[in-house]
C-alpha cells in the first residue's frame, strides 16, 4: 500500500500547548483577581488607585489577546521531494529585492542577496530577479553589474557542488579548513580560485564606494545616472543579464529598476516601489508568483522557492492561501541579544500561533505572493474569471494596454512569458508604467497592490488580503529559508521601533483598522483580535509609562497602590509578578537561548515601550491633526513620614521603583561615562528638568 504522505506537499501540524495554556489562563485569573481587588477598594483610595486600574485593565485586555493569539498554534511541514515528483512544470517567480539609500544599505549587502538568490535551486528560465533602487545610485547599478559577471561563475560553482550556502560573504567567512579527506583536489581548486574572485568583486565595490565621485564615467549604461538627483530623476530600467535561450542551469534574468522621482508627487517609500515593481514585472515576465526580499535578507536555504511553491501549490491553495510567509530569523546577532531585536521567542510562540488562525501577518519580507491577488482577486473570483471583473480591471489599473492584458492574463491563468520574448521589447511599456504619474485615477495603493497610508505598508497590505477572505501560511523549513542583519546598536533598533509604532497606529486610526474589516468584510474575528494586538502594541507606551511612574509618585508623597504587607492579597500581585517571569523565562529557554537573553529582552522591551513607541504615537498623533508629516528613515545596516495606616507607602513600591531602576540600568551608566558609551550632556539636562518638574508635581498633588 501507497504511503499517503507521498502524495501531498505539505502538512499542517497542531503543535501541543498544554502547560503553556496552563500559565496563560493562571496569568489571566491572578490579572482578575488584581482588577476585583481594586474594584472592591476603589472608593476607599484616591486617583492613585483609578490609575493603576485603568493600567491593569490595559495589561489584562493585552493578555486576552495575547492568549487568544497562542491558543491553537500549529506549524507547517513541506515535501519538496513529492513536489518534484508531482508537478510536471513549476511555475515562474519573479524575485523582488529593494533597496534605498547606499549608504545606509551598502551595495556589497545587496550584492550577495542578489547572488544567493539567482542561485537557488529551481529551474532558472523560470526566474526573474528584479533589483528596486530608490536611492537611484550609479554605485548600486555598477555594483549589480561586477555581481552578474561573478555570478556567471558563482552560481555554476554552487550547483556543481551543492553548496548550501549561497551568499559567498557568508559561505567564505566560515572558511573551514579543507583537506583532502573532505573533498577533492578538483573541488579545493575551484573553491580558492572562487574565493579569490568574490574578493576581486569586493574590491572593486569597495574602491568605488571610497571614491569621491560616481563610480566611472557617465558614458554608455551610465549616461541616464548623470545630473540625476534622488527624489528628482527620470524612470532608469536597465537588463543587466537575459537568460535569452531559456537555459534551466543557466542564470536567472536580472534587472535594475530606479522607478521616476519629482518633488512635486508623492512616492510612497516602499509601498510605491513595491507596486513599481509589480507593474514592470508583468510587462517583462509575468510570472504567476513573486517573491520580495529587504536588500540584507540572502536566501539561507537554497530549496526555499520549492518550500513555498509546496504550500502554494497545494490542492487547495489556490482558493484558500494568498502567500507564503518565512519568519525572519538573523545572522550574526549580538550574543544574549542585548537590544532584544532578534524576537525569536515572537517568532515562535507569537507567529507560530497566529498561524492556527487565519494565518501570519504579511511582514514585508522573505514572502512569496500570488500576482493575481495582488491585482485584488477574492477568493469567490478564483473559479470564474467574468465579464465584470475584467471591466473592473480595465478600469483600474492604468491606460496601459500592455498592463492591462498581462493582468488579464494573470487573473485568467494564463501566465508565463511567451516563446522568441525579449525583455529589452519591452522596456518601452514598462518605462510607463514606472512613471510617477501612471498610479493617478487608478486603484493603485488601496485596491491593487501594496497600500499606501501608512509607513508599515506591510501589515496593511497582509490585511488587505485577509479581509478578502484569504488566508496565509506560515513556512518555517530548517535550514531557516532567509537570513538577514538586525540594527547594529541601541539608536538603530529604536529607529527601526518608532517607525513600526508609527506605521501600526496610522492603520489603527484609519478606515482600514481591522475591527471594520471583521464587522464588514471577511476577516475572521480572531484573526482580527491579532491584528489588534499588533496595532496597539504603540499604545501601550502610555499605560506602561503612567504604571512606571506610579511607585516612585507613591515614595515621594507617602502613598500605595498595592497591598501591604500585612494583607492577604500581596499575594496576588506577587505571585502574578512570579508566575509571569517563571513563563517568559521558560519560553527563552525552550528556544535555546540564555537566561541572560531572557533578562536582556525583557529589560529592552520597559525601554522600547517607554521610548521609541511613546514618542511614535507622539508622531503618529501629530499627523492625525496635520501638524506633520511621518518620515521613513531607512534602518542602517551593516555585514556582520508618619502617615495614617491606609496612605504609607509600603515595600512593593519599593521593590518597584528598584527594578525599573535595573531595567534601565545601561542609561543610568551613560551618566557616568564619557564619549560614544555615555549620554549627551543636553539629553542630561532635559532628563534632569523633567525629574524636578515630576518631584514638584508630586509634591503640590499631595499637599492639594
Amino acid at each position: 500500500m501507497a504511503n499517503p504522505i507521498s502524495h501531498i506537499f505539505y502538512e499542517k501540524i497542531p503543535r501541543k500547548n498544554t502547560v503553556q495554556r496552563t500559565f496563560d489562563i493562571i496569568i489571566l485569573f491572578l490579572l482578575f483577581s488584581l482588577l476585583t481587588y481594586r474594584l472592591l477598594n476603589l472608593k476607599i483610595h484616591g486617583a492613585t488607585w483609578l490609575l493603576a486600574f485603568l493600567c491593569e485593565s490595559w495589561f489584562t485586555l493585552t493578555w486576552v489577546l495575547v492568549l487568544n493569539i497562542k491558543w491553537n498554534p500549529v506549524r507547517f511541514k513541506t515535501y519538496p521531494d513529492h513536489l518534484l515528483k508531482g508537478v510536471l512544470e513549476l511555475p515562474s517567480v519573479d524575485m523582488f529585492v529593494t533597496t534605498a539609500d547606499p549608504v545606509l544599505e551598502p551595495p556589497i549587502i545587496t550584492v550577495n542577496t542578489v547572488l544567493s538568490m539567482l542561485a537557488v535551486d529551481y529551474p532558472a528560465h523560470k526566474l526573474a530577479c528584479y533589483v528596486s533602487d530608490d536611492g537611484c545610485s550609479p554605485l548600486t547599478y555598477y555594483s549589480l553589474v561586477e555581481a552578474s559577471n561573478f555570478a556567471q561563475l558563482w552560481v555554476p560553482f554552487c550547483k556543481k557542488y551543492d553548496i548550501q550556502v549561497r551568499a559567498p560573504f557568508r559561505y567564505f567567512s566560515n572558511d573551514p579548513v579543507i583537506t583532502l579527506s573532505d573533498s577533492t583536489k578538483e573541488f579545493q581548486h575551484e573553491r580558492k580560485k572562487m574565493k579569490d574572485d568574490y574578493e576581486r568583486l569586493c574590491h572593486k565595490i569597495e574602491v568605488a564606494v571610497q571614491k569621491s565621485g560616481p563610480p566611472c564615467d557617465f558614458t554608455g549604461d551610465f549616461a541616464e545616472f548623470s545630473s540625476v538627483e534622488r527624489k528628482n530623476h527620470p524612470t532608469i530600467i536597465k537588463v543587466i543579464f537575459e537568460n535569452i535561450e531559456g537555459l534551466p542551469d543557466g542564470l536567472p534574468h536580472l534587472v535594475y529598476i530606479s522607478r521616476e522621482k519629482r518633488h512635486n508627487h508623492p512616492h510612497h517609500y516602499k509601498a510605491g516601489a513595491m507596486n513599481a515593481l509589480t507593474r514592470v514585472s508583468a510587462l517583462m515576465t509575468n510570472a504567476p508568483y513573486m517573491l520580495n526580499v529587504d536588500c540584507d535578507m540572502f536566501v539561507n536555504n537554497p530549496k526555499a522557492i520549492l518550500h513555498a511553491m509546496c504550500v502554494l501549490l497545494g490542492s487547495k491553495s489556490e482558493s484558500e492561501i494568498a502567500f507564503a510567509q518565512f519568519p525572519q530569523v538573523f545572522y550574526d546577532g549580538l550574543k544574549d541579544d542585548p537590544y532584544g531585536n532578534q524576537m525569536v521567542v515572537l517568532f515562535e510562540f507569537i507567529v507560530g500561533g497566529i498561524a492556527g488562525l487565519q494565518g501570519p501577518f504579511y511582514s514585508g519580507t522573505g514572502c512569496f505572493h500570488r500576482r493575481k491577488i495582488i491585482y485584488g482577486l477574492s477568493p469567490d473570483n478564483v473559479a470564474s474569471i467574468n465579464g465584470k471583473l475584467v471591466e473592473d480591471i480595465f478600469s483600474k489599473i492604468g491606460n496601459s494596454k500592455e498592463l492591462t492584458k498581462s493582468a488579464i492574463d494573470a487573473l485568467e491563468g494564463k501566465i508565463g512569458t511567451p516563446p522568441n520574448h525579449s525583455l529589452h521589447s519591452r522596456i518601452e511599456a514598462a518605462y510607463k508604467v514606472a512613471g510617477c504619474g501612471y498610479e493617478y485615477g487608478t486603484s493603485w495603493g488601496t485596491k491593487f497592490g501594496w497600500i499606501y497610508g501608512s509607513i508599515a505598508e506591510d501589515t496593511q497590505t497582509g490585511l488587505s488580503i485577509h479581509k478578502r477572505g484569504w488566508r496565509s501560511v506560515n513556512c518555517t523549513p530548517n535550514p531557516p529559508a532567509f537570513l538577514g542583519c538586525v540594527p547594529s546598536g541601541g539608536p538603530a533598533t529604536m529607529t527601526q521601533q518608532k517607525r513600526w509604532a508609527i506605521g501600526l497606529l496610522e492603520i489603527l486610526l484609519s478606515r482600514g483598522c481591522p475591527i471594520f474589516a471583521s464587522l464588514f468584510a471577511k476577516l475572521q474575528w480572531r484573526q482580527c483580535l491579532a491584528y489588534v494586538w499588533l496595532l496597539t502594541w504603540v499604545l501601550r507606551s502610555v499605560f506602561e509609562l503612567c504604571y512606571a511612574a506610579l511607585p516612585a509618585y507613591c515614595i515621594i508623597v507617602d502613598s500605595h497602590f498595592l497591598p501591604k504587607v500585612q494583607e492577604p492579597t500581596l499575594y496576588v500581585p506577587v505571585a502574578l509578578f512570579i508566575t509571569y517571569n517563571i513563563y517568559t523565562l521558560s519560553e527563552y529557554l525552550t528556544t535555546g537561548q540564555s537566561v541572560q537573553a531572557w533578562w536582556n529582552n525583557q529589560r529592552m522591551a520597559r525601554v522600547t515601550t517607554m521610548t521609541a513607541w511613546l514618542f511614535g504615537s507622539f508622531s503618529a498623533m501629530l499627523k492625525l491633526f496635520g501638524l506633520s508629516e511621518t518620515v521613513f528613515k531607512v534602518t542602517q545596516k551593516e555585514q556582520s513620614s508618619d502617615g495614617g495606616d491606609d496612605d504609607d507607602a509600603g515595600p512593593g513600591e519599593t521593590f518597584c521603583s528598584v527594578w525599573l531602576v535595573l531595567c534601565f540600568w545601561p542609561f543610568f551608566k551613560g551618566l557616568f561615562r564619557k564619549g560614544r558609551h555615555g549620554i549627551p550632556k543636553a539629553t542630561i539636562y532635559k532628563s534632569a528638568t523633567l525629574a524636578f518638574l515630576f518631584l514638584y508635581w508630586c509634591r503640590r498633588t499631595a499637599m492639594s
